[in-house]
């Protein structure tokens, strides 16, 4: 697939630019990290040649000078909010953290519980902390938060929460989540460390928006696709515009409390370092960017991506017709439309002719296969069979499961199992391809090529079952489907 991003000259450029803001600070430097500090496939996909773990890589290469502090908001933890994309509450992943982090020699300070009013729950997770060896440090609400400076920067706001005590030159200040009190945790460290006549400064590590790309550029917009449900837009950097007569972009939310994060700033250390929110960004994502016409392809697929996402959601719930809407002008503003992949005007052809659920794939060639429901294989089964034989050469006439060892496994599904579709998902395809791959030199052949499809983007004429859904995400491949059901029902398992 064409690349548009060179990952090492990030690696690199984000780690020198990350140092040189420690120096500014005269040493020591609170680094607010948004966004996912690994995992982070929504950049992978907008910016083809990102590597998901570049962050936590970047991060290695100052391992030495680093520590981390992760903040976790006591309300999330009483309400036991859940990552939507592993789908773990938030306090359990505090714990995933810990051992990834640990896991990769990273110090690890120990976790602020921000907004804590002894809500059982945290307290509950507090004791677990303990128990388990990890530091936790409590920050209360502040009355008036966040715009009475007086009361927050004074011994009855931030004076009021424990002081997290540090060594490093680079402490990150990362999360489960949006709404942890990430930004907070640092201003409140920067307090304590004033006090006790320590020169520290503050900083953000945001990828999204790119702020040195223009505000309507497809990966801004894409952004903005992503982060539907929270009724945020991009924006241009009015600060940065006065102060430096330079055109940048930043989130709005950033724009608004950029005046009171000032304040702050001012009052705990007499100046503020920055004229504007992009000054305290590090982000060099935007300097790596090498093939700008590979972005924006990218960045437009991920914008329809995300709306047939909203789509089927709405359609499954009922509600979020809004972001729907909301998604339907982004694509305008990107000047695409639904139809902009390849692979959902192939299924949708296919489907008009045969009468029943199809799927199709563009592989990396740019070749487009599509797959059909049969009575032994499912729609999301045959695309994948299909797309394993396009990436291995091998003919598509050519059955690579022989139906001896399909149907006994449909026969167990109904009269063991009692499921009333005997056809294969993806799942089950795949054990009956590696079975099969024992003895049969061609099905080898394609579980060798299954790492081929991923990036890849399937599309489904209608919804597809979570189980398949489930399976092709975890091959990588990007998935979307027509917002309808293949049956009416009520109910769709």
């Amino acid at each position: 697939m064409r690349i548009g991003f060179d990952n090492d000259q990030y690696i690199a450029l984000q780690a020198e630019h990350i140092r040189n803001r420690i120096d500014q600070f005269g040493g020591k430097l609170y680094l607010e990290f948004g966004g996912k500090l690994f995992d982070d496939y929504h950049a992978a996909r907008v910016l083809p040649g990102f590597e998901p773990d570049s962050k936590i890589r970047m991060l290695k290469s100052l391992v030495d000078d680093a520590e981390i502090i992760i903040a976790i908001n006591a309300n999330d933890i009483e309400k036991s909010k859940v990552r939507g994309d592993l789908g773990i509450t938030y306090d359990e992943d505090v714990l995933r953290l810990m051992d990834i982090f640990r896991g990769m020699g990273f110090a690890t300070t120990g976790v602020v519980i921000t907004h804590y009013t002894n809500q059982p729950s945290a307290e509950a997770f507090r004791k677990r902390l303990e128990s388990l060896g990890i530091r936790s440090y409590l920050h209360y609400p502040i009355a008036g938060y966040p715009y009475d400076i007086d009361r927050i920067v004074s011994d009855e706001g931030y004076g009021k929460n424990e002081y997290v005590e540090t060594t490093r030159p680079l402490v990150v200040v990362t999360a489960p989540g949006p709404g942890s009190g990430k930004m907070a945790t640092c201003l409140s460290q920067l307090y304590h460390e004033h006090q006790r006549g320590v020169a520290a400064g503050y900083a953000k590590y945001e990828t999204f928006p790119i702020w040195n790309l223009p505000l309507k550029h497809p990966v801004n917009i894409a952004y903005e696709a992503a982060t539907v449900d929270l009724d945020d837009a991009n924006t241009i950097d009015p600060f940065h515009l006065e102060a430096y007569g330079e055109t940048t972009v930043n989130y709005n939310r950033d724009v608004e409390i950029f005046p009171v994060l000032k304040a702050m700033m001012e009052r705990i250390s007499e100046t503020s370092p920055y004229q504007s929110p992009t000054d305290m960004g590090v982000n060099m994502a935007g300097n790596a960017i090498v093939d700008d016409e590979a972005v924006r392809e990218a960045a437009k697929m991920e914008i329809v991506r995300r709306y047939f996402q909203a789509a089927v959601e709405t359609r499954r719930t009922g509600v979020g017709q809004e972001h729907v809407e909301k998604l339907e002008l982004l694509m305008n503003q990107a000047g695409i439309n639904a139809s902009f992949s390849p692979a959902r005007s192939a299924a949708l052809l296919k489907e008009e002719t045969t009468g029943g659920p199809v799927g199709a794939m563009t592989l990396p060639d740019g070749t487009v296969v599509t797959g059909k429901t049969s009575s032994l294989l499912g729609a999301a089964s045959s695309l994948l069979m299909n797309a394993l034989k396009g990436v291995a050469g091998v003919d598509d006439e050519i059955d690579v499961i022989s139906d001896e060892v399909i149907e006994p496994i449909c026969r167990l599904k109904t009269d063991q199992l009692h499921s009333r579709n005997p056809r294969l998902h993806s799942d089950e395809t795949l054990i009956a391809l590696s079975i099969s791959s024992a003895t049969d030199p061609l099905a080898a052949k394609l579980v060798d090529h299954i790492d081929d499809l991923r990036g890849c983007d399937a599309f489904f004429s209608v919804i597809i079952s979570s189980t398949d859904e489930k399976l092709y995400r975890t091959l990588g491949i990007n998935v979307c489907c027509e917002p309808k059901y293949e049956q009416h029902r009520y109910y769709h398992k």
